[in-house]
C-alpha cells in the first residue's frame, strides 16, 4: 500500500515530468522557428535540429513524429502568441478596435524580427502547392483579408469609413502592405512599419471616423 508521503513524492515527480517535458518541446519549437527563419524549411534537417537542441534524432521525434508536424506546432505557436496580443482590440468595439489593433502588431513585429524572417521565408516557399505549410498561409490570408474587411464594414457602419471605400479591396490592400513591409524592413530596419501602417488606415476613415481612431486607449498586453 502506498502512503501519502510516497503518493505525493510520485505526483511531484510526475509533475516535474511534464513540466520538464513542455519545457523541452517550447525549446524544439523555438529553435526550429529560429532555423526556418535563417535557412528555410526545405534546408533544415531534423538532424540539424536534434543538434541545435543536444538531443538524438530519436529524442526529437519522441516529441513530433516529422519535420512537417514540427513546421505545424511552430506556426501554431505564432498563431497563439498573435492571437493572445490581438484579443484585447477586439473589445474596443466599432471595427476601429481592430484596425487600431493591425497599427500596433506592425510596430510590435519590429521587436521579433526573427519571427518576420520566418513568416516572410515561408510564406515565399509555402506558394508551392506541394509545400507542408501550402494550406496553413491560404487559410491564413484568407482569414486576414475577411477578418479585416469585417473591421471595416463594422467601421461603415458606425459612419467612419470615407464615402465609396469598398471593404473587400482595402483588406486586400492592407494584408499586402503588411506583408511588402516586413519586406522591406528586413533590408532597411528604418522603415517605420507602424506609421505606414497608420497613415493607410487613417486614409481610409473619415473626418469623424479618424477622430474616433486617434482618441482610442491602447489596451494592456502581455508582455
Amino acid at each position: 500500500m502506498t502512503t501519502s508521503g510516497a503518493g505525493a513524492r510520485a505526483g511531484t515527480a510526475t509533475a516535474g515530468g511534464y513540466a520538464k517535458g513542455r519545457a523541452r518541446r517550447a525549446a524544439i519549437i523555438q529553435s526550429a522557428a529560429e532555423h526556418f527563419a535563417q535557412r528555410g524549411f526545405r534546408a533544415v534537417t531534423i538532424l540539424d535540429l536534434a543538434a541545435a537542441c543536444d538531443i538524438s534524432r530519436a529524442g526529437l521525434l519522441r516529441y513530433f513524429p516529422d519535420k512537417d508536424a514540427l513546421l505545424q506546432a511552430v506556426l501554431e505557436d505564432r498563431d497563439r502568441l498573435d492571437r493572445e496580443r490581438f484579443r484585447p482590440y477586439t473589445r474596443l468595439g466599432g471595427g476601429l478596435g481592430v484596425l487600431r489593433g493591425i497599427v500596433d502588431l506592425a510596430g510590435h513585429n519590429e521587436l521579433t524580427p526573427g519571427l518576420i524572417e520566418l513568416f516572410v521565408r515561408l510564406s515565399g516557399e509555402a506558394s508551392d502547392p506541394e509545400h507542408p505549410a501550402h494550406a496553413y498561409f491560404a487559410e491564413r490570408y484568407e482569414r486576414i483579408r475577411r477578418g479585416t474587411a469585417h473591421a471595416l464594414r463594422e467601421a461603415g457602419a458606425a459612419g467612419h469609413l470615407r464615402a465609396g471605400t469598398d471593404p473587400g479591396d482595402a483588406a486586400v490592400r492592407l494584408t499586402a502592405l503588411m506583408d511588402g513591409l516586413q519586406t522591406q524592413w528586413l533590408f532597411d530596419r528604418s522603415v517605420d512599419m507602424s506609421r505606414h501602417v497608420r497613415t493607410a488606415v487613417l486614409a481610409l476613415l473619415n473626418e469623424r471616423g479618424a477622430a474616433a481612431f486617434e482618441a482610442l486607449t491602447p489596451p494592456v498586453l502581455p508582455d
